[in-house]
């Protein structure tokens, strides 16, 4: 008898339920097990972040300048424009609204770190770079291979891309139910859970609200190049957005995003190049939400942040995240390593942006390819007078 395959959205809910209800119940021996798992697989983390960097930019950045052109170079702008737009209206919207929502008595990020019971044993898995470190050599190679004659270089990096994919896919992804399970564990142990989901509830009410709003914004912008009603493209729109809910993976929605594109206006021609591009460099949805998550826990902490160190955030984000793989949470694990050299997070803290952030996968996801019919548009509307 074959059991129905759950999606990580679904593993991960069931995780915080079952970590919240054992650590209720879960002797210190037993609970200890886990806080173990936890640290090891934290140090993991860390070790794939500069070569998920490395994995995701360098031949994202290959891939765009080999394929040299106009209209890929618009397109590539805009959506990097678009994404931008998303971040720091998340960041505005945020930063107007969390401070009234919650506190830094609400929930910490640190909790999980805060009780008394430690690992059985720790291993150290130092990273074979820094962060920074790894976006330098990933643009170096990226660029370089633009200017190169033979592809060797690339074929490297896309094998490179394949085998981070493969490790997210086959290790991190399906251990982090785990890793979810152990962290609201502690939590609850800690006696914070309950603060915790608390604030949680209230994010994600604003995210949704934000994606909404950005979406109808995006539509009001492409309707002053295409003249068509904001409103009525957006709902032409609808059944990308609602597959997109359902699949996860903007790469699985493209067959509808391409037709309800062409239903907007947009020539076959120009959607079948944009819509398919856009699904790997439009990244609006993920971007909002991992700044209003960013933001909100920072609060919760009662870190400082300002303007500057946010606009610094979400230039880098928007370029590390680009090209994130199809798997679910795939922009989330790209944006580890900004989260913690810019912003001061901690590894408890990246914990909590992973489960904040795959609860609300699908309407990120949906926010993207939705808002690649309003690339196309621009786009149709651009090259159309040429």
């Amino acid at each position: 008898m074959k059991f129905p395959k759950l999606n990580l959205l679904v593993l991960i809910i069931i995780a915080i339920i079952l970590g919240i209800g054992a650590g209720m119940i879960f002797p210190d021996w037993l609970s200890r097990v886990f806080i173990t798992f936890n640290v090891v697989f934290s140090e993991l983390l860390e070790f794939f972040i500069p070569l998920i960097i490395i994995g995701f930019v360098a031949p994202a950045i290959a891939d765009i300048g080999s394929r040299a052109g106009k209209m890929l170079l618009v397109t590539a702008l805009i959506a990097y424009g678009m994404t931008l737009l998303a971040g720091f209206s998340s960041y505005l919207v945020s930063e107007a609204s969390f401070p009234h929502l919650i506190s830094s008595t609400d929930a910490s990020g640190n909790v999980a770190q805060d009780n008394s019971l430690t690992p059985y044993f720790k291993v150290s898995i130092p990273a074979l770079m820094n962060v920074m470190t790894a976006l330098v050599l990933a643009f170096t190679l990226g660029l370089g291979c633009t200017k190169l004659s033979t592809s060797t270089l690339r074929n490297v990096l896309n094998d490179f891309r394949n085998i981070i994919q493969l490790v997210i896919s086959r290790v991190v992804i399906p251990l982090l139910p785990i890793y979810i399970f152990g962290i609201f564990l502690n939590m609850t142990i800690s006696g914070q859970v309950g603060d915790i989901l608390y604030t949680f509830a209230k994010i994600i009410l604003v995210i949704f609200a934000l994606h909404i709003g950005i979406l109808v914004f995006q539509f009001c912008i492409a309707s002053l190049f295409s003249g068509k009603n904001p409103f009525k493209s957006l709902a032409t729109m609808m059944p990308a957005y609602f597959t997109a809910l359902g699949t996860q993976s903007s790469a699985a929605t493209i067959p509808i995003t391409l037709r309800q594109s062409i239903k907007c206006g947009v020539n076959e021609d120009v959607a079948g190049f944009v819509i398919p591009l856009c699904a790997t460099i439009h990244m609006s949805g993920s971007t909002l939400k991992i700044v209003a998550c960013a933001l909100a826990l920072m609060i919760c902490n009662g870190m400082a942040y300002d303007f500057a160190m946010f606009a610094g955030f979400i230039c880098m984000l928007g370029v590390t995240i680009v090209a994130a793989p199809g798997v679910p949470g795939g922009a989330i694990m790209a944006s580890l390593g900004l989260l913690s050299s810019m912003l001061g997070f901690s590894e408890a803290d990246n914990a909590l942006m992973i489960a904040l952030y795959i609860g609300m996968d699908s309407f990120g996801t949906a926010c993207n390819v939705t808002g690649d019919g309003a690339i196309a548009q621009i786009i149709n509307r651009i090259f159309s007078r040429q």
